[in-house]
Formats: C-alpha cells, structure tokens, sequence
C-alpha cells in the first residue's frame, strides 16, 4: 500500500532520489532549490540506505563530483537553480560527452544574471538546445506537479542508464516550493558492487575484471576524424531516444478547435484557462509536453490538423514556441503569450489573450 504525505515539491524531488535507490548527491544551495539539499541532509539518507549527501563547495564542484560518480557506475545526481545549471554547464557537456548516466534539477528562477528568486520558465533553450559547449542533447522532463517531482527521479535513472546520457528535469519555483499530496511508493533496492560490474562493467569504472581489461573514461578525442565518428554516434543514440522516448499529456483536444501548448506550471494555469473558454462555448484543448527533449513535434503537427491556431504560454519572452511553430511548419498561426522576470500568468490573462487571437485583435 502506498503512503500518502503533504509535500513542497522540492522535498518531494529529495525523497523521490531516496527511493529511486540514489547512490549520491552532490550539490549547493541556491534559492527557490535549497530544500533539496536541507531534506537529504535532515532525514540522514545515509543510515538508512547508505546513500551520500555532500554539500560540495561551488556549483562547479559539484558537477564534477557527480561525474566522478556516474564513471564509477552509480547513480548519482545534482540540483540547482538556474545561474546555478548555468555554472555546471562545461560539466554536463563533459557528462554527453562521455556518455555519462545521471539526473540533474533545474528549478528555474528569473533572470537573467542573478535576477530574482521567483518562478520562471527562461531556462528552456539553456535544457533542450544543449547549454554547454559542442554538439550533444539531455534528455528534459519537465514535471508540472509535486507527483511529478517525486516520480521523476525514479524515471530519470531508469531513462539515463538506458541510454548511458544526462537526464536534466527542468522544473520551476512554483512546483519546487507549492505544497501537494503525494504517493509514496516502496524504495527500489541500490545495486549491489557486484550488479553494477555485472550492468555496467562493458563502460564503468569497475575495474579490471577476468574478462576484460580497466575502462579508461575520457571526452578527450584529438583526431578530428574521430572525434566527428564519436558525435555522429550520439545523434543515432538521440534519434533512438527521439523514437522510443517521447512523452506527453493532452487534455480535452478531442474536439479543439483552438489549442493551448505549455509545460511544467504554466500547463496548469492553461488547463484553468481551457476551462474558462468552454464555459464561454470555445472548444479550447492542452498539449502539455512531458519530454521537451525529445520533444513532441508529431503529437503537436498532428493537432494542427485539426485546430484552427495555437497559443504557446510560457513565463519567459519565448523559446519552446520556436520548437512549435516548427512542428506546425508555419502551416497555422502560432501566437505567443508570456510573462517574465519571475510573475506568474493567470487563467484569467490567458484565457483573455486567447480570445482577443480568435477575434483577430
């Protein structure tokens, strides 16, 4: 039987680590994500299940620490808040690189620079185009509730050994501090030294074993030749991700004529809003992307078949509505609808600026 509790998402996210048998954390505080790192500190994680917990000394420490950990096999992970992720950026390009498995929170603040401590969505080119140096691609979750936060690190191990890649789960402040029920299900076992030589030990540093010699793990590729073999080989990774990976969540789009696309917590301000406009006789409907990378750009070109325009919202000036109006192919109108610098939309506005689009205001 699952145990239910009321947690802040944030907390959720740390016990969710806990359960999904995290072998180490390895972070640094910065506000609106500082209760992860105070939850695995206070509940002791380590008498229990032997995980670590290490308050590293930078961002920049931190990022490295887990790659250290990731090469050993294990399953390790990081969080932080947006100039944060911006810090560890050369870390997680180091991490694709060499094809390094481990989980990475973003709960984004507003900026840029040190901007404020309040909710944003401006970090999504930062997650989905790559947000350190060369040609790779994280695998993004974007959560949109506390549920989310919780069963997400489970998922995000599951999808990082899978694909030896950096899963990065881009949430905000409003998810990261709003306070929900949540079920809490049995933790899954850590693996033992002995099944991580046995699932890893074709690429971790597990040592020399009987049956092959030490792995040596590195980025570093001089030969240009190769070097262009080694990214080629990622992007036919990324595409069997792009195949087999995508996730996403519609909400009344059987009969849209009109459809709103959002993530994370603008998802839920836009299902208010679809509410609002069927109450008026709009036949409103959400897409609302789980993955962003992958992202759903079937899903959402074969809804533009059927809508008559789109309206991205988001708390940012406008980056995923790039990534629809190229799903769409510019073949419908796809309008814009953001708010920035930490305020957060409301239903009301959304709703409003849907229907000044339909009556071509």
């Amino acid at each position: 039987m699952k145990e239910l509790k009321l947690m802040k998402g944030n907390e959720a996210f740390a016990e969710g680590t806990i359960r999904a048998g995290a072998d180490a954390y390895f972070g640094y505080p910065i506000t609106p994500q500082s209760e992860v790192l105070e939850y695995l500190m206070t509940v002791r994680p380590y008498e229990t299940t032997g995980m670590v917990v290490l308050q590293a000394e930078s961002e920049i420490a931190a990022i490295n620490m887990v790659y250290g950990g990731a090469c050993c096999g294990k399953r390790v992970l990081t969080s932080s808040s947006s100039p944060g992720i911006s810090l560890k950026q050369e870390g997680i390009s180091y991490l694709a690189g060499a094809e390094l498995p481990c989980v990475i929170l973003n709960v984004v603040r507003g900026g840029p620079g040190l901007g404020t401590i309040q909710p944003s969505q401006s970090d999504y080119f930062q997650s989905v185009k790559g947000g350190g140096h060369g040609d790779y691609k994280c695998i993004v979750l974007a959560p949109s509730s506390v549920q989310e936060m919780y069963d997400f690190p489970k998922l995000g191990f599951e999808l990082a050994f899978k694909y030896r890649n950096p899963v990065l789960i881009l949430s905000d402040g409003i998810i990261g501090q709003m306070m929900e029920k949540v079920y809490l299900d049995e933790s899954t076992p850590r693996w033992t030294e002995e099944e991580i030589i046995k699932n890893n030990s074709d690429w971790a540093t597990t040592g020399k074993t009987s049956d092959r010699e030490r792995n040596i793990i590195t980025s570093l590729i001089l030969e240009a030749a190769i070097q262009e073999k080694h990214v080629i080989k990622l992007y036919e990774k990324y595409k069997v991700i792009e195949d087999n990976e995508i996730r996403y969540e519609k909400f009344q789009c059987d009969d849209a004529e009109y459809l709103f696309v959002a993530y994370g917590s603008s998802a839920r301000v836009c299902q208010k809003s679809v509410q609002l406009l069927r109450e008026k006789g709009i036949k409103a409907g959400l897409l609302r992307p789980i993955t962003l990378s992958p992202y759903p750009k079937k899903a959402i070109k074969d809804l533009s078949k059927q809508v008559k325009s789109i309206v991205v919202v988001e708390m940012s000036m406008g980056q995923m509505v790039e990534d629809v109006m190229l799903s769409v192919e510019c073949k419908i109108p796809v309008n814009h609808f953001g708010r920035t610098g930490g305020v957060i939309p409301s239903p009301n506005e959304v709703a409003d600026f849907m229907m000044k689009k339909i009556k071509g205001e």
